[in-house]
């Protein structure tokens, strides 16, 4: 095997690993084809070209993968494929309007968590009692942590 085919199966490796850094998230076949193929072309290096030059070539493999690494983290790479948008919105906001004690009715079947209507509000309750059926009046037993407790009245 030639010198040649063993820098060209390098590159080859190379370059699908930059694929599946820059293009391709996550572990896919780029991924592993490229490590392989810096593998065999290393093995292959090591079996037909010698010790030395095999060491030569496993020494500039590591250092261009290396130098790769590090440039594609100086061009912020990362910061392009990266997400950038937030999720703002929040479940099951308390509004002001309810209160320990407030009367209301099932809307659906609590098992145990369900909806229920306030003040013609629908939100979403807990029921430590159990299941409850729709259209029962309940009346509210403590508000945690954006989480309205019911109990049957």
């Amino acid at each position: 095997m030639s010198l040649t085919a063993i820098i060209i199966l390098i590159l080859i490796g190379i370059i699908l690993l930059l694929i599946e850094i820059l293009v391709i998230p996550g572990v896919s076949v780029a991924g592993i084809g490229g490590f392989i193929c810096m593998i065999v072309g290393i093995v292959l290096g090591y079996k037909y070209l010698g010790v030395k030059q095999g060491n030569i070539i496993l020494l500039i493999t590591f250092a261009l993968n290396l130098v790769l690494i590090v440039y594609s983290f100086r061009i912020k790479t990362w910061k392009r494929v990266g997400l950038k948008s937030e999720i703002s919105g929040r479940v099951n906001l308390i509004d002001a309007g309810l209160n320990i004690g407030d009367a209301g009715k099932t809307i659906s079947r609590l098992a145990p968590s369900g909806k229920a209507m306030f003040n013609d509000k629908i939100v979403e309750v807990h029921s430590q009692e159990g299941y409850i059926n729709p259209n029962v009046e309940i009346s509210i037993k403590k508000i945690k942590d954006n989480k309205i407790f019911i109990k049957t009245i």
